[in-house]
């Protein structure tokens, strides 16, 4: 085949129209090339042009991949669907499926630090160097008022591109490569959850909150590690008080002002147990809501059946109560006269402390995988690696201690 063969002899030649070079041409300002793909079902081979290269460069590069994935029969019709269209429609596609709270935070992260520096870019044009500038942009001058955004939130904007490209390419058939897969990404300092509160520390606390109508929420969030939502989402009759267990059937959060109840993280339900003195503290905790009950009247808006923790009038508690609350309890601590202060934590270090209080004493990891509702135990051990750790620095100790001891 020769390079005349690739150009159609029939076009005239144009201002601005340079003469075709192994594939590669310019047309006005901007570059293209042409290959041949053979058609998978009748064998025939056409000339396929792709276009709106900037440099000659960039219409080789473009060329040489579109020649490898055309003799490998992968090679894909040109597309101009922007990135910030395509992300659109593949938001709607999974807006079944997707968790609301999840999908909410999927349009934001894409409408706040996506479409605003690449939504405008052909889809099938984006290489990795493009989506690494745009991390580098975002680490740099990617937040509010010109400060950059953190590692995490840049990892969070990465995580929805990959699967987003993705789908592009197993799904879609848009592009060939995911250009996600090789781009460079800020580095994650990963912090060690649970080192917030020692358990001397998180009695402390429990001990200075138990005055508050909701004390009992913290109590059960400390000892069973169950998410915020998770326990917001609780009713009665997933408590058995008499079997020492609550059954997590899933979770509530808020999106756009709405509350939304759905499945837990995992998509699995799960039975936590109970200590005899958590126990004790559902059970003073309904007679109290009872006494709300009683007092609301008329006014009372809880069902016979209603959650655990409510308001005094017996409506859901919203989430971000909580979390506000357990600031102004710690606050309310630290002003008190004798008492040791407490450092700042927030609600989901409760979860931590309690994962890693049973790591540290023993309790095997698949255990506290399954009250944590973790869907993989693997899950558990990367996220408390450095308990893990500890214990494998003990573990020559402890194993010549039972040797040396041994009759």
């Amino acid at each position: 085949m020769t390079k005349t063969a690739l150009a159609n002899p029939e076009e005239p030649r144009r201002p601005g129209k340079s003469k075709l070079r192994d594939g590669v041409m310019k047309r006005g300002k901007t570059w293209s090339y042409v290959i041949r793909v053979t058609d998978p079902e009748t064998g025939v081979s056409k000339p396929k042009w792709v276009g709106g290269f900037p440099t000659e460069d960039a219409a080789k590069e473009a060329r040489d991949e579109a020649r490898v994935r055309a003799r490998r029969g992968e090679y894909i019709d040109r597309n101009a669907i922007t990135v910030g269209e395509y992300l659109d429609e593949w938001l709607d596609a999974h807006a079944v499926e997707i968790k609301p709270k999840t999908l909410a935070n999927y349009r934001y992260l894409i409408d706040r630090h996506v479409r605003p520096n690449i939504g405008g870019l052909r889809l099938q044009a984006v290489r990795p160097g493009q989506i690494t500038k745009l991390y580098r942009d975002l680490l740099t001058v990617g937040g509010r008022k010109g400060a950059g955004l953190s590692p995490r939130t840049i990892a969070h904007v990465h995580s929805v591109l990959r699967k987003a490209f993705g789908d592009a390419v197993r799904v879609d058939e848009l592009i060939a490569s995911n250009p996600t897969e090789r781009a460079k990404r800020p580095r994650l300092h990963h912090g060690e959850p649970g080192k917030v509160w020692t358990p001397a520390q998180l009695r402390a606390f429990l001990v200075s909150a138990e005055g508050h109508r909701l004390s009992a929420f913290f109590h059960l969030a400390a000892y069973t590690g169950a998410r915020r939502g998770e326990l917001l989402n609780l009713r009665w009759p997933d408590v058995d008080l008499d079997g020492a267990s609550i059954h997590i059937k899933g979770s509530v959060g808020f999106v756009a002002g709405e509350r939304i109840e759905g499945t837990t993280k995992s998509g699995r339900s799960r039975v936590v147990s109970l200590d005899p003195g958590t126990v004790d503290v559902l059970k003073a905790h309904r007679k109290r809501q009872l006494a709300d009950k009683l007092k609301a009247g008329e006014f009372w808006k809880g069902a016979e059946d209603g959650h655990v923790f409510a308001t005094g009038w017996g409506e859901p508690v919203h989430p971000d109560t909580v979390s506000s609350l357990m600031a102004t309890l710690i606050k309310e601590h630290n002003a008190a006269d004798g008492v040791t202060p407490l450092p700042h934590a927030r609600l989901h270090d409760l979860r931590h402390v309690h994962a890693t209080t049973l790591l540290l004493a023993g309790v095997p990891v698949h255990v506290v995988a399954a009250r944590l509702g973790h869907a993989d135990p693997a899950i558990t051990l990367r996220v408390y690696a450095h308990v893990v750790s500890e214990q494998l620095a003990e573990a020559a100790t402890i194993f010549a201690d039972r040797i040396d001891g041994a009759a």
